[in-house]
């Protein structure tokens, strides 16, 4: 598989505490915004992943002119015991964008600390 085409973007979207936070006094974790292009043939897969990681709240899959396509939110921890099967049909309705749409623009919005830049 090839990687996709990577135009990052850190913005945070929030400062608030989320139920990851430890009540030990941790450092809480953030909910942060990353953008990237993926080319139509690899969204499936790469939604896939995605949504294996575990950290990522909601995904927002846009056209080249910035039209919201389908926005997919997902609960923290969704990816325990094969989650992804209960996503099989929003898998189907991407793989049919993925033939319509050379490529897309994704909003990944994840809880964790951002990357350094």
């Amino acid at each position: 598989m090839t990687t996709p085409t990577t135009e990052q973007t850190n913005i945070p979207v929030d400062n608030e505490p989320t139920a990851e936070q430890s009540t030990t006094g941790d450092k809480a974790k953030q909910t942060w915004m990353e953008e990237i292009e993926v080319a139509g043939g690899q969204l499936v897969e790469q939604v896939k992943e995605w949504i294996n990681e575990g950290n990522v709240r909601r995904l927002i899959i846009r056209s080249q002119d910035n039209k919201v396509l389908i926005e997919i939110p997902l609960t923290a921890g969704v990816a325990v015991g094969g989650v992804v099967t209960l996503f099989a049909p929003v898998l189907a309705a991407i793989g049919a964008l993925a033939a319509l749409i050379a490529k897309v623009k994704i909003q990944i919005v994840r809880a964790e600390e951002p990357p350094q830049a």
